[in-house]
């Protein structure tokens, strides 16, 4: 456990790092582009032109570093003051202070929420703006002035250090050694933060003094995947080796080096080609003077040939650092191929990938198994989740909707995905949860959302199905949906029940709020708030339109003593695996007796005015009044 909790942390601490910086590389690209052009070594020197440089590596990309952390924390005024703060770092060095940035802005933004929570009730009427804006012009100040005369001179001195190593290790030939921590933390979970968090930082200074920077091609050389890639093409089988050439394409050329981790993970020897096609990558930088003068991402050939300084000793050493790579993690990504046994499923190892990650993967969904046209004369469609008693069933209700109105005689069901019925025609699932609902019933038509609540994947079968759906009137199945039970919702939501503006630290801490008001209540047995956090950790109980619904799992249906829910306000939101969640809906559902108040949740929540509404709401009875006016 704590070794997963560790992993955690670190997961977070990248991710923030990385998400701080990967929103502003419009910036470093525009600057990449401006001193790759203009300065006296560039394509085209233009001494007027040049003077943009140094005032923007110096001023504008720290501040929108700066900015964006206190951002992340504390919204519009963490990031204001965010970047007065990292105004006092830029001042007090000479050097562009990134790293600097990545620490004030965040604490800018951090002091600045916990003043307002201080605050929060006690400013009096009509005093508001006066309070808010000089407690963000004061606090600001007096960071600005803190980090001039001590965050500045500490960075400074950090950065040196890190400078002075990697020269260091430049001269005595062991930068190649870099790669045995670089290429495992980037497949394992730690790709953008090692690079935009760590290495751009530094190469930036590198740049400014040299012209160039090596460290820039460390984690984004292409061709130690291209390589891996390449041998599951030739000695690849199955799914793997027929998606492998497109997988290649996107990786080289577009930059995505996340489409390669699972083909990695499936054969996690492959790590050692991985290391060893960096090494040598590296190695033929160093050895030719390769090095870039501007950020290249995505990780793409076209954008480190764009960094590439004008020059031909630099683009003949940094295209033979990637095809070296390329080249050796081929060879030994080959011979493990052909020597082991092999064991590839694409889908489980873009699975395993986000779970490593910690968050979801932009490039998961493209090794779902393909399949063929939304079936002819379709008569039932399953909506399944673990449980079966809470995502699913709010699909269910919105698309039951969609259908009625579409005037189509087609039966809408929820379930868990080990209950799906075999004659399934159409299944809907969460994307992690796909590959179950798969193996379940092969044969049906597998639909995968990551938006319950709006997904677009909605009208789209709704449009498919107006064009082909012929049946005559189907039977009505009897299914767990909201129009089979007619029973009173009394004591299902009370206004006890309902909190408003909670705040939370983490999703842990607001799901076991959830649960003990559940408990507290009578609705579950307390074993049940452990099995709402497992729940969660199996798949992310995020629904869309920042709306979470925690509840147990499938096998905790046994602890729910009866129907019930809690609904809780969290208006500056909570991070639920990368997504801001401003309400949640602590379900307790036995025998479906909770569905239909569940149904009108999700009807309520699919219009995003509705959401403004309840995380606006002032007194419980308004926020339920929201609920029940649908």
């Amino acid at each position: 456990m704590a070794q997963s909790n560790i992993k955690v942390a670190v997961q977070k601490f990248g991710n923030f790092l990385s998400s701080m910086v990967m929103p502003n590389i419009g910036a470093f690209i525009a600057w990449g582009l401006i001193t790759a052009l203009f300065i006296p070594t560039g394509f085209f020197p233009n001494e007027s032109l040049a003077k943009l440089v140094d005032p923007m590596v110096k001023y504008l990309l720290p501040l929108l570093i700066g900015y964006t952390g206190g951002k992340l924390v504390h919204d519009q005024r963490g990031g204001v003051v965010g970047a007065i703060a990292t105004m006092g770092v830029i001042v007090g060095s000479d050097i562009p202070m990134f790293l600097g940035a990545m620490i004030m802005g965040p604490l800018g933004g951090y002091i600045i929420k916990k003043f307002d929570q201080f605050i929060e009730g006690k400013v009096k009427t009509g005093f508001e703006m006066l309070i808010n804006n000089f407690s963000a012009g004061i606090l600001g100040g007096i960071l600005a002035i803190l980090a001039f005369l001590g965050v500045s001179p500490a960075v400074d001195g950090f950065t040196g250090a890190l400078v002075v190593g990697v020269d260091w290790m430049v001269a005595h030939g062991l930068l190649p050694l870099t790669s045995i921590l670089i290429e495992p933390a980037k497949i394992l979970f730690l790709n953008n933060a090692i690079n935009h968090g760590i290495l751009s930082p530094i190469g930036a200074e590198q740049i400014r003094t040299n012209g160039q920077s090596i460290l820039l091609l460390l984690e984004t050389n292409p061709g130690p995947g291209l390589g891996i890639l390449l041998a599951y093409c030739f000695f690849g089988k199955g799914t793997a080796k027929q998606s492998a050439p497109g997988a290649a394409i996107i990786h080289f050329i577009g930059g995505i080096h996340e489409i390669y981790f699972p083909y990695v993970l499936m054969r996690p020897l492959l790590i050692i080609a991985a290391i060893l096609g960096g090494m040598s990558g590296v190695f033929t930088f160093v050895l030719l003077g390769g090095g870039l003068q501007a950020v290249a991402s995505p990780g793409s050939i076209l954008a480190i040939l764009a960094a590439t300084p004008g020059n031909a000793g630099s683009y003949v050493a940094n295209i033979s650092g990637v095809l070296v790579a390329a080249v050796v993690s081929f060879i030994v990504g080959s011979l493990i191929l052909k020597t082991g046994k092999q064991t590839e499923d694409l889908d489980e190892a873009a699975r395993k990938m986000q779970e490593m990650k910690g968050k979801k993967s932009s490039v998961a969904g493209s090794f779902t198994k393909q399949q063929g046209d939304v079936p002819a004369s379709v008569q039932k469609i399953v909506f399944a989740c673990d449980a079966g008693m809470g995502s699913s069933a709010m699909g269910a209700s919105l698309l039951r909707k969609k259908v009625k109105q579409a005037d189509l005689n087609i039966s809408v069901t929820n379930t868990a995905i080990s209950n799906i019925p075999s004659d399934a025609q159409i299944v809907i699932t969460q994307e992690e949860l796909t590959p179950r609902a798969q193996n379940k019933v092969p044969d049906a038509y597998h639909i995968s959302v990551d938006n319950f609540l709006s997904s677009p994947e909605y009208d789209k079968l709704i449009d498919q199905l107006k064009n082909d759906h012929t049946t005559s009137k189907a039977e009505e199945e009897k299914n767990v949906s909201a129009e089979n039970y007619t029973d009173s919702n009394d004591g299902l939501l009370k206004e006890e029940n309902v909190f408003l503006n909670q705040h939370f630290s983490s999703k842990e801490e607001a799901i076991r709020f959830a649960g003990s008001v559940l408990v507290k209540d009578g609705y579950v047995e307390e074993n049940y708030v452990e099995a709402m956090i497992e729940r969660d950790n199996m798949t992310s109980t995020y629904m869309g339109n920042d709306v979470a619904i925690p509840h147990g799992t499938e096998e905790a249906k046994k602890n729910v003593l009866r129907s019930g829910f809690t609904v809780i306000q969290v208006p500056e939101g909570v991070d639920f695996d990368g997504e801001k969640v401003r309400l949640i809906f602590g379900i307790a559902g036995k025998d479906g007796t909770h569905l239909e108040i569940l149904s009108g949740i999700a009807i309520t929540c699919s219009d995003m005015n509705n959401i403004e509404k309840m995380v606006h709401a002032k007194s419980a009875k308004e926020l339920m009044a929201i609920i029940q006016s649908n």
